[in-house]
C-alpha cells in the first residue's frame, strides 16, 4: 500500500507553548532566519519554535487538546435541555414516558457492554458519530461552505438534487445510512469512525466552515477516507471508493482529498488523549439521546474478554495513531 507512515502521536495532549521566547533563542532565531552569504539556503523554523498568540493558546481547539469539550456534545445540548423539560411537564400530566429499555445491574447480574475505548462497538459507535453528525447540522452557527464540498456542484451520483437541498436538514436515520453503507463496504473499524468525528470537527474549526444540508455528505466522505488511510492497517484507496459511489471519479476524490488536507494544515495527528475524549463524550451523547449500548450480563468469559481489551489499550493506541508527511512520497493518499 506504499510507504509506512510515520508515527508522531504521544498518549498525553500537545504541551502549551510558551507565550514568549527568552530573549538569547529569540535573537539566535532572527540570526538564523537570514540569508547567508554564499547563497545558501535560510534556516526554516520548527512549528515548536514559532510564538503562538496569547488568544491562540486560550481558544484550544477540542480535536487537538484533550481539556477542551468537543464541539457535537455541546451543540447538542440544548436539544437535551428541552426533551428533559419535555419529560417533566408529562410526568407532571401524569402522562406515561412510555417503557424503560434501560436495563439495570441487580446483586445477583451485573449487566455490561462489549465497548471499550480501545474496541468500541461498531453499530454503536457508529450511531452515536452519525448523531453527532446530525446536530452539527440541526445546531449550525451558519452556512460558511467552499465550492469543493458542495453536492450540487459535485453530486455524489447522476440523480439530480432537489432544488431544496440548501435549506432541508437531513434526518439521523439518513445519515446513519450513508455513513454506514460506507464502513461496511469498506469494511472500516468502529476506531475510524470516532477519528472520522475528530477530522471533521477540526476542518470546520480550522477552515471556519460549517457543516450543512449542501456539504455534509462530501465533508463526511473526506473525513472517512482519511481516517481509513491514517488509522486502518489496511487503508482503502480512493478508486476503491468509487467502487462504492460509482458516479464519482477517482479524479474527483483525489482533489477533494487533497483540499482537505490542505485546509486540515496537514495535522493529522491524533493523541490517545484526543481519542479518549471524542469516545467518552459520544458515550455521554448516547446515554442522553437513548442509544443504548448493547447490555449482556457479565461472566467469568466476558469479564476476561474485557481485561485482554483493557490491557491492549496502550499498545494499540500508540501503534495504530500515525502521522502524515506531506513531502514522503506516501502513495496510500491520493490514490
Amino acid at each position: 500500500m506504499g510507504n509506512t507512515v510515520s508515527c508522531c502521536v504521544s498518549p498525553e495532549s500537545s504541551p502549551k507553548l510558551p507565550s514568549r521566547l527568552p530573549a538569547e533563542r529569540l535573537e539566535e532565531v532572527q540570526t538564523s532566519t537570514e540569508v547567508s552569504d554564499d547563497n545558501t539556503v535560510p534556516y526554516l523554523q520548527h512549528i515548536s519554535d514559532r510564538e503562538i498568540p496569547d488568544e491562540l493558546a486560550l481558544e484550544s481547539n477540542p480535536s487537538d487538546h484533550a481539556r477542551v469539550s468537543t464541539i457535537f456534545l455541546s451543540k447538542s445540548q440544548t436539544d437535551v435541555r428541552d426533551r428533559r423539560k419535555s419529560n417533566h411537564i408529562n410526568h407532571i400530566s401524569h402522562v406515561s414516558p412510555g417503557p424503560l429499555s434501560k436495563k439495570y445491574s441487580s446483586c445477583s447480574t451485573i449487566f455490561i457492554d462489549d465497548s471499550t475505548v480501545s474496541q468500541p462497538n461498531l453499530k454503536s459507535t457508529i450511531k452515536c458519530v452519525t448523531l453527532a453528525i446530525y446536530y452539527h447540522i440541526k445546531n449550525r452557527d451558519s452556512d460558511r461552505s467552499l465550492d469543493i464540498f458542495d453536492e450540487k456542484l459535485h453530486p455524489l451520483s447522476r440523480e439530480p438534487v432537489p432544488d431544496d437541498y440548501l435549506h432541508v436538514d437531513p434526518e439521523h436515520k439518513l445519515i446513519y445510512r450513508f455513513v454506514r453503507t460506507l464502513f461496511s463496504a469498506a469494511q472500516l473499524t468502529a476506531e475510524c469512525a470516532i477519528v472520522t468525528l475528530v477530522y471533521l470537527e477540526r476542518l470546520l474549526t480550522y477552515a471556519e466552515l460549517d457543516i450543512s444540508p449542501a456539504n455534509w455528505k462530501l465533508i463526511v466522505l473526506g473525513a472517512i477516507l482519511l481516517a481509513s488511510k491514517v488509522w486502518d492497517d489496511q487503508a482503502v484507496w480512493n478508486v476503491d471508493y468509487c467502487q462504492i459511489l460509482k458516479d464519482i471519479t477517482v479524479e474527483d476524490m483525489n482533489e477533494m482529498e487533497r483540499h482537505f488536507l490542505e485546509l486540515l494544515q496537514f495535522n493529522i495527528n491524533v493523541p490517545a488523549s484526543v481519542y479518549a475524549k471524542y469516545y467518552f463524550d459520544l458515550r455521554q451523547l448516547a446515554d442522553d439521546n437513548n442509544l443504548s449500548f448493547p447490555l449482556e450480563p457479565l461472566n467469568n468469559q466476558r469479564a476476561q474478554k474485557l481485561e485482554q481489551k483493557t490491557f491492549t489499550f496502550n499498545h494499540t493506541a500508540v501503534r495504530k495513531c500515525k502521522g502524515y508527511s506531506p513531502v514522503s512520497g506516501n502513495e496510500r493518499f491520493h490514490n
